[in-house]
């Protein structure tokens, strides 16, 4: 295991919420108990639905390396997170969406990230499963962090980056430590509106917290990510775009703009137009969806900002507000 750490011990959390994802959440927990680099546990979190709970429990009761515990916080991804990271025992702690599932080496590549001490987070790369089979031909691949994917745009390798993407991440312990836990009040909370952004306001946070800390995202620790029918739709994904603007407002009155809205100039300046372009130039060729790609984006664009300016005013009001509470616990050894 070549500048891998054998012994560096990782915890991974799944939260989940719905028994509609039963046999997504059965294969995400099989994609971790067969990892090259073996996982120190797997903590299935469950938020606020005790007939799921009580039916994973009943799944894994033979299972010492599965353990299934309810969200102890409010409502929500960022608490139910918070409540795997205090109940975990590994050095680092991993995420894996409930409807994603991990490549073999995924926790390996993690793992050999943390082999230099100044890295406190790596993330990886995740690639969409569509529903329909294959990608809508009109849905932009700079735009697909609106279905929880990488996003065209992102550069390849093992790169240092400001944030890394909540479905596919891990941190060491002392990471929130240093920082506390996500914040709740800013992602998402079960089926209601898709609100995001919690990684990237907690990754701000341990910036300032730890300057010297390095956080990377290795493209070869791979997840495939589910993207249901429903979200193959361009309502979803206005709707999706409009509350990632709601989001960044948040943040950026956080954290304040240069902070806050960093990588998203070079997305905006550079990736984008560059897609539009290419959309168009298909569009000329008569290849299929050009045109709708190069509509898409600037619709994504469109709401996104509108969603930013809703949200700045609300923020400016109090009207919406976040909150990060200390993580407690966390026996590990």
């Amino acid at each position: 295991m070549s500048g891998t750490d054998a012994s560096l011990t990782i915890s991974v959390v799944i939260c989940v919420y719905t028994e509609d994802r039963w046999e997504d959440i059965l294969a995400a927990v099989a994609s971790v108990r067969a990892q090259s680099h073996p996982a120190r546990e797997t903590l299935l979190v469950v938020d606020h639905n005790e007939a799921l709970r009580e039916r994973l429990l009943k799944e894994y009761k033979e299972r010492q390396d599965v353990r299934v515990l309810a969200n102890a916080g409010p409502r929500g991804l960022s608490a139910g997170r918070n409540t795997g990271i205090a109940a975990s025992r590994g050095e680092v702690i991993a995420f894996l969406d409930d409807d994603a599932v991990a490549e073999r080496d995924w926790l390996r590549h993690f793992a050999e990230g943390y082999a230099d001490p100044a890295v406190i987070a790596v993330g990886g790369r995740t690639v969409p499963i569509w529903a329909s089979g294959r990608r809508p031909v009109w849905f932009p691949e700079e735009f697909d962090w609106v279905v929880g994917c990488t996003y065209r745009g992102l550069p390849p390798g093992r790169v240092r980056v400001r944030n890394v993407l909540g479905g596919n991440a891990s941190f060491r312990r002392e990471a929130f430590e240093a920082a506390g836990g996500f914040a709740t009040g800013i992602g998402r909370d079960g089926d209601k509106r898709p609100l995001g952004c919690e990684e990237t306001e907690l990754c701000i946070r341990l910036s300032r917290a730890r300057p010297d800390a390095v956080l990377l995202i290795d493209d070869r620790a791979v997840i495939h990510h589910r993207v249901p029918e429903a979200r193959e739709h361009f309502a979803y994904f206005r709707t999706r775009t409009y509350a990632e603007g709601l989001s960044k407002a948040l943040v950026a009155r956080s954290v304040g703009t240069d902070k806050g809205l960093e990588s998203e100039r070079r997305y905006a300046t550079r990736v984008l137009p560059a897609g539009v372009a290419r959309g168009l130039r298909d569009a000329v060729l008569a290849r299929p969806g050009g045109a709708g790609r190069a509509g898409a984006i600037v619709a994504g664009v469109l709401t996104a900002a509108g969603g930013y300016m809703v949200g700045s005013v609300r923020a400016r009001r109090g009207g919406d507000s976040f909150s990060v509470a200390p993580v407690e616990g966390g026996a590990h050894g």
